[in-house]
């Protein structure tokens, strides 16, 4: 259930085994907005397998580096070398969906747009889905269908955790000009408050900021030619009890939401996406749920700490850690490393 990155990834690793699945969604067609935009080595090499991550790779940007500003002054920028395995890509998430989507076609299987689920009945040997159109019976139950979940609704399962206050924005953007056009760029502002402006593509980029109104919070002007969406939103720090209940899973932000800081939220989603179609491949849920609550509660804490660390320490400790991690090569390539999760 849901046709975004990670229900797509967990159809196109099921269709590459032979098992075509059957893809609902309940919106009318393929997203036209983008919201996760980087893509980790490690989601690649998943995406790879279907020959979605050549076309990805095509028309992505690859980082090479990151800039990072105490207000509009940049004070350290951590360049991310040349090593291909090392590389954050950047591209809006409708595009990657896009590929995925057509993997998947290739490989058989179909996405059916406008097609609700409404309920779920299981016993030991299998699954009734009940939807809007008519009633299917199934092995197994992919729930990937976003923070807003229907399957952990149906299932009642808990989605503990927390909202930050205050709220966040973003801005997609089209732009002439702008410095250093493939790094990104990360902006310390007074109070507490962020910024960073991603490369999406050749002059199209994404303005995330810890405040109302992106554009607007961002201390360097940037040159738009055109806006293509602009919108604000709050940070949900949850994860569910239990990725597994009999013959249903959870994946993705059905199963965990944090703040944007790290860019591992899509990523994370791809591998549940991949390690669930594996098990299922083999007939089996066992080991899904300690695998990847084990390895969505490391994602959440480790988002939480990068927040902290550029929102709630005092600035001129961040300053000067970043610095020595951009002048020192073990620093850096060790910061390199756990950015990209390699």
């Amino acid at each position: 259930m849901g046709a975004g990155p990670t229900g797509l990834t967990a159809a196109v690793e099921l269709a590459r085994r032979g098992i075509i699945p059957t893809v609902i969604d309940r919106r009318d067609g393929p997203s036209r907005l983008s919201r996760a935009v980087g893509i980790l080595p490690g989601s690649m090499d998943i995406l790879d397998r279907s020959g979605a991550g050549a076309a990805i790779r095509n028309e992505a940007v690859a980082f090479a580096g990151i800039s990072i500003h105490k207000r509009a002054r940049r004070v350290a920028r951590i360049a991310m070398g040349n090593d291909a395995r090392a590389r954050l890509l950047g591209l809006a998430q409708d595009r990657t969906e896009a590929h995925i989507a057509a993997a998947l076609k290739r490989l058989g299987g179909k996405v059916d747009y406008e097609r609700e689920l409404q309920a779920l009945e299981q016993d030991e040997t299998g699954i009734l889905a009940r939807t809007d159109r008519d009633d299917a019976y199934f092995d197994y139950v992919i729930g990937a269908d976003g923070v807003q979940s229907t399957v952990r609704g149906i299932l009642g399962l808990g989605f503990p955790g927390y909202d930050l206050p205050g709220l966040w924005s973003i801005a997609d953007v089209e732009c002439e000009n702008w410095a250093d056009p493939l790094d990104f760029h990360a902006f310390l502002l007074p109070r507490g408050n962020v910024a960073v402006v991603v490369p999406l593509a050749e002059h199209r980029f994404r303005v995330i900021a810890s405040q109302p109104d992106a554009l607007n919070s961002l201390p360097q002007r940037m040159n738009i030619r055109r806006v293509r969406r602009t919108g604000e939103f709050t940070i949900s720090v949850r994860q569910v009890d239990r990725y597994v209940q009999g013959r249903v899973a959870l994946a993705g932000d059905a199963a965990h939401c944090h703040s944007p800081v790290g860019g591992r939220g899509m990523n994370l989603g791809i591998a549940d996406a991949a390690d669930l179609a594996d098990r299922i491949g083999r007939d089996t849920l066992n080991g899904y749920h300690d695998a990847r609550h084990a390895a969505g509660a490391q994602t959440l804490a480790l988002s939480e700490a990068g927040r902290r660390m550029v929102q709630d320490r005092p600035r001129i400790l961040t300053t000067n850690l970043l610095r020595l991690v951009a002048l020192v090569p073990g620093l850096r390539k060790a910061a390199i490393r756990r950015i990209i999760d390699i």
